[in-house]
């Protein structure tokens, strides 16, 4: 077997252990989500209009499931092997499945606000068109760390097995860019969310009909993605360094279970999609309503 240098603060044990948990997110959130997607592509009364967004979502945490899994074989042969034009690919395609996943919660929650507060039904050209516009902002944004652009750089995580935006030198140009991210891909979709559920709790008040809990989505995307969004701001005023390289590495690998959580919540637990995804499985139809 070839010779390899542990990274610093890591021992073969927590490879293999972080290997083994982004393994185990990765094959349960692209299994969810695999099932959720066929049952979209494959039920012709599964083919609405909200449920396009649903299946988008489908495929962005499919994209970053497939990233984590690249990240847990690194893990296990203890070395990344495909080089630095690699670690920039795989930074970029994780950046573009996680800013598509993020904005599809909000739309996903103004599709929903529009449902039951306006009664405004969506139609195809709005959610072809949306998604559309969701997949092109994302490649944009998730570009302009590359070398190309200069705006924000990729490197590797503290493990050394996968990479994404390099947060340890906290100059002009990480800090620039990681607050307008900040406030573009987790602050304006949290508002979105918010105001639409919120809308949508007042109307379950009011006919005493609660459909679902309105404050799970909110408190999901923040369990998540919170943690690390707070040390990627922390590193643009202090040394991100004089944290722990495990806890360091820990955050990325708990907002990379939003993928299992996402495929409960909008697809195995929508009255939407489910019905098509029990018809998939079993081959029976279930009249479920929408949402």
């Amino acid at each position: 077997m070839a010779a390899y240098t542990l990274p610093e603060g890591f021992t073969d044990f927590d490879m293999f252990g972080f290997g083994t948990a982004l393994l185990v997110e990765g094959l349960l959130g692209f299994f969810l989500n695999s099932i959720a997607a066929l049952s979209f592509l494959l039920i012709k009364e599964q083919r609405t209009p909200s449920n396009f967004i649903v299946f988008n979502l489908n495929i962005a945490d499919l994209m970053l499931n497939v990233n984590g899994l690249i990240q847990a074989y690194a893990s296990y042969i203890r070395v990344w092997p495909y080089g630095q034009e690699g670690c920039i690919n795989h930074g970029f395609q994780g950046l573009i499945s996680i800013y598509a996943a993020i904005s599809f919660l909000a739309v996903i929650s103004w599709d929903k606000y529009h449902y039951w507060a306006t009664k405004q039904p969506l139609f195809w050209a709005t959610s072809g068109t949306i998604c559309t516009t969701v997949w092109v902002v994302a490649i944009f944004w998730a570009s302009l760390p590359l070398p190309y652009f200069g705006w924000g750089e990729f490197d590797f995580e503290p493990m050394r097995v996968g990479c994404t935006l390099d947060y340890t030198k906290g100059d002009r140009n990480y800090i620039t860019y990681m607050l307008t991210i900040t406030f573009v891909y987790l602050l304006v979709p949290l508002f979105v969310m918010h105001d639409s559920y919120n809308t949508i709790y007042k109307y379950f008040k009011k006919t005493h009909n609660y459909k679902f809990n309105t404050t799970i989505p909110v408190k999901c995307l923040l369990l998540t993605w919170g943690p690390y969004v707070v040390m990627c701001i922390y590193a643009c005023v202090e040394n991100a360094k004089l944290v722990s390289p495990k806890l360091r590495m820990m955050l990325p690998v708990i907002a990379k279970t939003s993928p299992i959580f996402h495929a409960i919540l909008y697809s195995f637990t929508n009255e939407a999609y489910r019905g098509g995804i029990w018809q998939l499985l079993t081959g029976q139809r279930v009249a479920d309503k929408r949402k």
